[in-house]
Order: structure tokens, then C-alpha cells, then sequence
């Protein structure tokens, strides 16, 4: 299969599709790589680190969409790309289509194909190519929690850890799965007192055992939530739910509530946020203030740390990234985690969630390709 890689181009994204390593490999198996110039600048990875791993350069994006049957990419298409993909092209991205209804319009009009790396899954039932970044977002979170926090970026000049004789930061964190557990570890790491909501129980039980009492656990009810976000320092907001849009637990009125100088960071601002103030933000002017809440609503934070990020998405995406570039569709129809990825299909909505968070109609797969 002809496989493309274009250059990012959302503001501050320094990720790549296909790292060198990568292509080698889609090469060592048969397949062509396309990339277009400069893509992997990001991360060190000259045209000529790409050409001895065995892709052809592109001068432009426009040559990359135009020869190539699949198109590897990390954030969504923006719209210059919708414009440039057609009926036979297989996009293996990002999506994050449920907050996003132009996105989703300009996919469905191009009639291809597209699988996003948010809604695949495992034989656990995990989301195994959403896992490393947020990881990676997870620990960021932490670290621009400490940023918004200093006095002169608005916070309430806090040190996350304190000092001996000196209360440490109050880290609520609502959400316990990937991303709470990576901004929890981070935070306690530095000495913060953290809490985390959840609604499962057995993960509440997972995490006192991972924590080993660290951190505070409590069920999420509108009480819990409204009790330790009025006495918190931080707010990370961690929740997901599979392809829909987040469910807005933090409302604006409980903002008049919350700390003056306090800090929130999004971390669900790909899927729409979970706070009703959240607007995403970029690298270049992350943060804004709401009644006296400084807001951190980054909507590609692992794009901070592009090297980092490239290679652990790279690790998660390539056995599906191959499977489809060996047998095209037909992988996502043998496949049931690929399958779960599938999210458009030729002028269809293919993943309940996302046609219910738009209001659009929902096609099963069976009836889409039938």
C-alpha cells in the first residue's frame, strides 16, 4: 500500500504520524511511505533520516494526499486537509469528532475512510493507542498546573509540594483512569496532597492499592465534586467517555466558589471538556481567566513534548497501522478493535457516540459497508 505522512499543521504541534523507525518497518513489510518534507522536524528526524529509512520525500502535503491510499497522521485533519481527502483514502488518526461538528461534516463529504486512534481498542477492553498520550497528558497536566500556580501567570503563588512547615497544594483530580493516575503519581511526586474522584468502585480500590494510601479516593457525586473543587488549589479534569463528548461536571457557577487564583487544566478539552468555562487553548497562549479561575485548556498538550510523544504513539499504532496497510478495509472488518476505531465510512457515521454527540445519524458498520 502507498502510505502518506504529512507535516502537522495545528498551531505548536511538533508530533509526527511515522516516525524513521516506523517506516522502516512499513517498508521492511512491502508497503511505499510518502512523507512530506520537514514533518519530522519536530523531533530531530531530517528529510534524509526518512529517505535512508526507505520513504520517498514529498515537496508538499498536496503530493502526499494525492499519491498516497493511506494517510498517517497525529491530530485531527484540519481544513485544508478535509479538502484533499477522497474516497479511497484510509486516514489512521486522532479525531476527536464528538465536540467537533465541521470536522466531522468536511469527513463525511470526502467519502473516506477514517479510524481514529481514540476509539480503537484492546481484548481488555482498553483504548490502547489513546493510552500513551495520555500518559504523556497526564503528567503534563502536573507541570502546568506549577506554571499556572506562580503569581505572575495570575495563580495564587503556591509551590505544588510546599515547603517543610508549609501546607503543600490541594490537587483534585476528577477521573481515575489513565489520566487521572499519571497526574496523580506526578503530583504526590511532588509532595502535593491529591484527591481523586472516580465512579467505579473496583478502580477507587485499584487506585488506594497503587498509591499505597497516598492519595484520597471518593466517589464523584455532585456533592463529593462540589466539596473538593471549593477547597482545591488544582482541578485536573480527567474524565472520558469512549468517542462522546465529556460530561460537564464543573458548571460556571461553581467557579464563584472555587478559590481566587486557583487552576484548572482540561485535560478532556479534545472531547469538549468538562468544565462549562473550558474553551481549548493552544501551546502559544494556553491559559485565560475566568472569575478569578485560571483556565488550562491546551488541546494537544503531548505536542509539547514531541520526541516523547511521537515514539510512544509510534509504539501503540504500528501492529494496526501495518494490519490495515497489509489488507486495506478488510482489516477493519476482521479486526474488532480496529473496528471499534472506525468512525466514518464513506458518507456514514460509524460510532454510536459520536452521531449521538452530534445529533447526526448513526450507520453500524454492517449496514455502512453492506
Amino acid at each position: 500500500m502507498k502510505v502518506g505522512v504529512p507535516k502537522e499543521i495545528k498551531t505548536h504541534e511538533y508530533r509526527v504520524g511515522l516516525t524513521p523507525g516506523a517506516v522502516r518497518e512499513y517498508v521492511a513489510a512491502g508497503h511505499s511511505v510518502l512523507v512530506e518534507t520537514d514533518a519530522g522536524a519536530g523531533i530531530g528526524a531530517t528529510d534524509e533520516n526518512y529517505r535512508n529509512a526507505g520513504a520517498t520525500v514529498a515537496n508538499s502535503a498536496g503530493e502526499v494526499f494525492a499519491s498516497s491510499e493511506m494517510i498517517v497522521k497525529v491530530k485531527e485533519p484540519q481544513p485544508s486537509e478535509w479538502a484533499r481527502l477522497r474516497e479511497n483514502h484510509i486516514l489512521f488518526t486522532y479525531l476527536h469528532l464528538a465536540p467537533d461538528p465541521e470536522q466531522a461534516k468536511g469527513l463525511l463529504k470526502s467519502g473516506c475512510t477514517a479510524i481514529a486512534y481514540e476509539t480503537v481498542t484492546d481484548a481488555q477492553g482498553g483504548l490502547p493507542l489513546l493510552a500513551p498520550m495520555s500518559e504523556v497528558a497526564g503528567r503534563l497536566s502536573i507541570e502546568a498546573a506549577g506554571a499556572a500556580l506562580k503569581r505572575y501567570a495570575g495563580g495564587r503563588g503556591l509551590l505544588i509540594g510546599g515547603v517543610p512547615g508549609v501546607q503543600p497544594s490541594r490537587i483534585v483530580v476528577i477521573g481515575g483512569g489513565v489520566v487521572g493516575a499519571h497526574a496523580a503519581r506526578m503530583a504526590v511526586g511532588l509532595g502535593a496532597e491529591v484527591t481523586i474522584l472516580d465512579r467505579s468502585i473496583p478502580r477507587l480500590r485499584e487506585l488506594v492499592e497503587l498509591f499505597e494510601g497516598r492519595v484520597r479516593t471518593r466517589f464523584s457525586t455532585i456533592d463529593s465534586v462540589e466539596e473538593e473543587v471549593f477547597a482545591a488549589d488544582v482541578v485536573i479534569g480527567a474524565v472520558l467517555i469512549p468517542g462522546a463528548s465529556a460530561p460537564k461536571l464543573v458548571s460556571r457557577g461553581m467557579l464563584r466558589s472555587m478559590r481566587k487564583g486557583s487552576v484548572i487544566v482540561d485535560v478532556a478539552i479534545d472531547q469538549g471538556g468538562c468544565f462549562e468555562t473550558s474553551h481549548a487553548t493552544t501551546h502559544a497562549d494556553p491559559t485565560y481567566e475566568v472569575d478569578g479561575v485560571i483556565h488550562y485548556c491546551v488541546a494537544n498538550m503531548p505536542g509539547a513534548v514531541p520526541f516523547t510523544s511521537s515514539q510512544a504513539l509510534n509504539n501503540a499504532t504500528l501492529p494496526f497501522g501495518l494490519a490495515l496497510a497489509n489488507k486495506g478495509f478488510a482489516a477493519v472488518l476482521e479486526n474488532p478493535h480496529l473496528r471499534s476505531g472506525l468512525n466514518v465510512y464513506r458518507g456514514r457515521l460509524t460510532y454510536k457516540a459520536v452521531a449521538e454527540s452530534l445529533g447526526l445519524p448513526f450507520s453500524p458498520i454492517e449496514q455502512a459497508a453492506a
